[in-house]
């Protein structure tokens, strides 16, 4: 009998180590474009890592809790060169990963999505702020974590018409993203009752300030570009492109304000962020990754996150079940922004605040006080419901 009883209690914990052993592998993809785009300011230059830090600190999270659920999260990182075919990347991707975190630009990130309908694969966008990658160019298998132009300029307008600056004067670059910002201030400023006095262009001329001109002649040149204006609260300033923007807080004609691309900017996420449990956040990454993180960092984090959440509460790491998961009631996130995160069902966008920071600290977070709605008042950042044109295919 006792031997019975030895043997029967080996087996087990022979059984157990099994188990321990065998975690159900859940693997999460990270697709990124090689190299970063360089910022104006030599001090805001992103870090190689930018973005996939945050999902690296994410995977960690997940392992966290995972080890009590016998799973075990994975990231596999793939850099695209200039050239480099994205549709092979993500098919290849998908081959070992059941959920693709991208960092693409938008007709890039359409393809993937397509290349990969017929199979069990979740894209997560975690860069692309395009508002037709969510509306008439929405695929049922991309969910969207970075906020929409329309968001970000939503709650920068809320906070200004907040603070009784409802007279703008808008200035926009000469490239495409950035007159796709101007178009999202624009319809900002008509749904919360501001008024644009006047808007200028401000043309790219493709000349090196850093080395061609220097601070002299910025100057003398942003007073003269925008002096003459009709009287305005708040200039407001659409410069995706980095050309412009930075030169323009102290140096407008009129002492004014500077919001948008400059001074006052709306972002999902901000290293100066010292709220709601933030700092914990912040100083975990600092250990991580020996910098700041970004917005980016932050929406690949999130990303991952959800991925960690719909697999912990249904006790599955297969794609299709956790996306059904992710659309559904049930579903929330926690990110460190005051409030639990949902997902818009209709256009699988991400519900999120919207930080309003200087370059030092928080201003304020939209949405602001008085701004209701009747499901959310999330859903007063950006195109509500009945607004979408999305079908989702």
């Amino acid at each position: 009998m006792i031997r019975w009883l030895v043997g029967a209690i080996g087996l087990s914990i022979v059984a157990g180590h099994a188990v321990a052993a065998d975690p159900i592998e859940i693997g999460i993809g990270y697709l990124a474009q090689a190299g970063v785009k360089p910022k104006l300011s030599l001090v805001e230059q992103p870090a190689g890592n930018d973005g996939v830090a945050g999902a690296r600190l994410a995977i960690e999270d997940n392992n966290t809790t995972g080890r009590f659920l016998n799973q075990r999260f994975t990231l596999q990182e793939v850099r695209l060169r200039e050239g480099e075919d994205a549709v092979k990347a993500a098919a290849e991707l998908a081959s070992r990963n059941g959920f693709i975190i991208a960092d693409l630009p938008p007709d890039v990130l359409l393809k993937a999505a397509d290349a990969l309908r017929d199979r069990a694969t979740v894209l997560f966008n975690a860069g692309a702020i395009d508002e037709r990658l969510r509306e008439q160019d929405c695929r049922a298998n991309v969910i969207h974590v970075a906020p929409t132009r329309s968001m970000l300029a939503d709650a920068l307008a809320q906070y200004l018409v907040w603070k009784q600056w409802k007279r703008w004067l808008l200035v926009v670059g000469s490239h495409q993203q950035d007159k796709l910002y101007a178009e999202a201030l624009r319809r900002a400023a008509t749904r919360f009752g501001a008024k644009i006095v006047q808007e200028r262009t401000f043309e790219d001329t493709g000349g090196a300030r850093r080395t061609d001109s220097g601070v002299t002649l910025v100057q003398r040149q942003m007073p003269v570009f925008t002096q003459q204006a009709p009287a305005y609260d708040v200039l407001v300033a659409a410069d995706e492109s980095e050309v412009f923007a930075g030169y323009l807080p102290y140096r407008t004609w009129d002492p004014r304000p500077v919001a948008g691309s400059a001074g006052l900017v709306p972002r999902s996420w901000d290293g100066s962020l010292d709220q709601w449990g933030a700092i914990q956040m912040q100083n975990r990454f600092m250990k991580l990754s020996s910098r700041r993180m970004t917005a980016l960092d932050m929406q690949a984090w999130t990303a991952v996150r959800m991925i960690g959440e719909a697999t912990s509460r249904i006790n599955s790491g297969e794609a299709k079940a956790v996306l059904d998961f992710l659309k559904g009631a049930d579903f929330s996130v926690a990110a460190f922004k005051g409030q639990r995160l949902t997902l818009r069902d209709w256009n699988l966008q991400l519900r999120q605040p919207i930080l309003l920071v200087d370059g030092r600290m928080v201003v304020s977070v939209s949405p602001q006080e008085g701004f209701l709605h009747q499901v959310s008042e999330l859903d007063t950042l950006g195109f509500d419901r009945p607004e979408t044109k999305c079908k989702l295919r």
